[in-house]
């Protein structure tokens, strides 16, 4: 039995453990006595906590999908329909930059932007005009920060056998990283179906982070760039969380088509823990940067417990 000698509303689980934890977390370190009894208390806590936290987040998530996973423990802290197959819209750059990078070709090249490069789908703006000339190195840092289309599809283009072969090495590369149900078509990700699953998806950001070029260019917030005959074009990230010092952003992208919704994707440090969270169809302008600031808070203040909770579910 669960005796509480404060007032009767802060003897329900999810209000009082909160504040016991840390104090038991202390005591628990000086004595055995104090060990078993915070272990208990754990275990007394965990599930209600959990779910009461869970219901809060997932009544205020403007994202269809979500998945939140701890790196550290391999463990699922939250998910909202993450087996559901969805259209990824520009999250499928990383994948362009993985197959980029890792194809050995020199980014140093200069890639020039072409008539083949415009978007004839949705007809998206592109301050790139045709003939503009970046190094590959460039266009890569362009795709990840800022989500220049134009820049996506000649990396794509230069590839050695054009776009066919791009695709194809798309597609190898997520059947070699595990990701069974994605799939590509192109490397912007303007077609919606380019298509995944957030399980796949925590895959991919595992394997892009693994590549310095890709965190560099997915997290810097500001760059300006040379566009010829003296011209330079100021280019900002997507995601404007990689802005805030209160952040430890490692890896980023946004993504947006009518289809998808709004889309982010992200790995970041949240409590000294490694985090990946994936939202995919948020309604609203600026809903996936609320839905990850609201996921944060709450790995942050019932981290643990969220991770009880999803291992007995």
């Amino acid at each position: 039995m669960f005796f509480c000698y404060y007032p009767l509303h802060y003897c329900r689980r999810d209000i009082l453990m909160p504040r016991l934890l840390p104090l038991l977390a202390r005591f628990a370190s000086h004595t055995a006595l104090g060990l078993l009894v915070a272990a208990g208390l754990v275990a007394y806590a965990g599930p209600a906590s959990a779910d009461s936290s869970t219901a809060a987040l997932e009544s205020a998530l403007r994202s269809e999908v979500a998945l939140v996973f701890d790196l550290d423990d391999n463990a699922v802290l939250y998910e909202k329909n993450s087996s559901d197959l969805k259209p990824i819209a520009s999250i499928s750059k990383l994948m362009t930059a993985l197959v980029v990078i890792e194809s050995g070709q020199p980014m140093d090249e200069v890639l020039t932007i072409s008539e083949d490069d415009i978007d004839r789908m949705r007809h998206s703006r592109s301050r790139l005009a045709v003939g503009t000339r970046l190094t590959r190195a460039e266009m890569l840092h362009l795709s990840l920060m800022s989500s220049e289309n134009r820049a996506a599809n000649a990396l794509g283009r230069y590839y050695p056998g054009g776009m066919p072969a791009f695709v194809r090495a798309m597609n190898d590369k997520a059947r070699a990283l595990g990701m069974r149900h994605s799939h590509f078509v192109e490397p912007t990700g303007l077609s919606s179906e380019n298509v995944a699953t957030s399980r796949d998806l925590v895959k991919l950001l595992q394997a892009a982070s693994r590549h310095p070029e890709i965190r560099d260019y997915a997290t810097d917030d500001t760059e300006i760039f040379e566009v010829g005959r003296g011209r330079h074009l100021t280019y900002n990230n997507t995601n404007r969380l990689v802005k805030r010092d209160d952040w430890e952003i490692l890896i980023s992208k946004t993504g947006f088509i009518n289809e998808a919704g709004r889309c982010l994707v992200m790995l970041t440090r949240i409590d000294q823990r490694d985090v990946a969270i994936v939202l995919l169809n948020s309604t609203g302008s600026y809903s996936r940067i609320g839905d990850a600031v609201r996921i944060r808070k709450l790995v942050e203040t019932s981290g643990q417990t969220l991770a009880m909770a999803a291992a007995g579910s």
